[in-house]
């Protein structure tokens, strides 16, 4: 099973799409993305320096936009994809790309949400003095203890031994990297994924209300918890909590693995998440497509990884599936054959090791068929129920 992951912020160098520009097509759908932002894309990606495309206001539409004129390249007939990708991933503002990619957004719609998102956090960034460390090495307990005590939020739970950490600035220089960690400062605005940007948050939620949506077309893995999304509507939701909440991308790696993820590819600019899973999935083919050139090695990778998802060939309003790992136990009231279920209507729960997830029909319909029983271990994306759909008033 293949999974193409984007990266989030802080991964943009200078220069990086100018390669990019030589396939056709590129530099036009960069031009349009900049009309739909109000970003100047094609010179921040290949002429501004690093001090302009730190801004978060550019850094954030930039990385984006690279995003989507890229997966354009990769998959030049994007109805094809869905037929290839197992799984979809994103690191914070990545996460909007792979909402994209996953059919949940539109392009357009992407890059006026993550406008928005950068200017918002910006804003939200230059109310008080704070900053990012990234603490790599030492024990995730230690480093967690350690950052909790000097008043810090775990804002990156990356895995194979990356934690970023984040508050004030006086909070961060009060911090003391525990025994085996060492402390690498990030050039980053403000405190992001932390209760700082929470007037941001709230802004995105009134954007986020008057967006439309589509289901994902491919399992969706949320970066807040690592579980499968599978309603449009739940996806914007995360979209907009997500930029005040800790990223958890150690949860997501362990969800391709439950998932029986064979291999990975990360879209420019790559780089960043290729190495955290060389180190936390080492059996996981990887590869990060950087320039055109790696091109036909990721094509090698869809063909020889690639498997259509469950969710392409059993529609999403029709089929409720597991968000997470764990075991399932049916509601108290019993939902039989051919029963119609009201939309949001509890049909169960998953006891994972950390929670119980509870699971909803989202869109109700009438019963066709129960795929699991109470007591079954369930995988991640595994499904649950089928349903047929039903007329909703309008």
């Amino acid at each position: 099973m293949l999974v193409v992951v984007a990266p989030g912020q802080g991964t943009q160098t200078p220069g990086f799409l100018t390669p990019w520009l030589d396939v056709p097509g590129v530099a036009e759908r960069l031009n349009w993305l900049s009309l739909v932002s109000g970003v100047d894309l094609l010179a921040h990606g290949t002429t501004s320096d690093s001090d302009t495309i730190r801004d978060t206001a550019i850094a954030q539409p930039l990385i984006v936009g690279a995003g989507l004129v890229t997966l354009l390249s990769l998959f030049p007939h994007p109805s094809a994809a869905f037929a290839s990708i197992g799984a979809g991933a994103g690191h914070s503002v990545g996460e909007i790309t792979a909402a994209v990619g996953a059919g949940v957004l539109t392009a357009e719609q992407a890059m006026v949400f993550v406008r928005e998102r950068g200017k918002a956090m910006a804003k939200a960034s230059a109310v008080t003095a704070t900053g990012m460390a990234a603490v790599l090495g030492g024990k995730q307990e230690d480093v967690i203890a350690a950052a909790t005590q000097a008043g810090l939020t775990c804002a990156n739970i990356n895995g194979a031994g990356q934690i970023v950490v984040a508050g004030t600035t006086a909070q961060l220089e009060s911090f003391v990297a525990p025994e085996g960690a060492r402390v690498r400062a990030l050039e980053v605005a403000g405190a992001f994924h932390t209760e700082h940007m929470a007037s941001a948050s709230a802004t995105l939620g009134r954007i986020g209300n008057a967006m439309s949506t589509h289901d994902p077309r491919i399992r969706l893995i949320s970066n807040a918890d690592g579980q499968v999304v599978h309603d449009g509507r739940a996806v914007v939701r995360r979209l907009v909590s997500q930029v005040a909440q800790p990223v958890r991308w150690d949860l997501c790696m362990q969800t391709m693995l439950d998932l029986g993820v064979t291999a990975m590819i990360e879209i420019p600019p790559a780089g960043t998440l290729t190495n955290l899973a060389k180190r936390a999935m080492p059996e996981v083919e990887t590869l990060a497509l950087k320039t055109p050139d790696d091109l036909p090695a990721a094509w090698k990778l869809i063909e020889k990884h690639g498997v259509k998802s469950t969710i392409e060939t059993s529609p999403t309003w029709r089929l409720i599936i597991s968000p997470a790992k764990g075991i399932f136990t049916a509601a108290n009231i019993t939902f039989a054959e051919g029963d119609s279920l009201q939309p949001n209507v509890h049909i169960g729960s998953i006891q994972t090791s950390r929670e119980l997830i509870p699971i909803h029909a989202p869109h109700g319909g009438v019963v066709i068929e129960w795929l699991v029983h109470s007591g079954d271990p369930i995988s991640p994306g595994a499904p649950l129920l089928r349903l047929h759909p039903t007329a909703q008033p309008a």
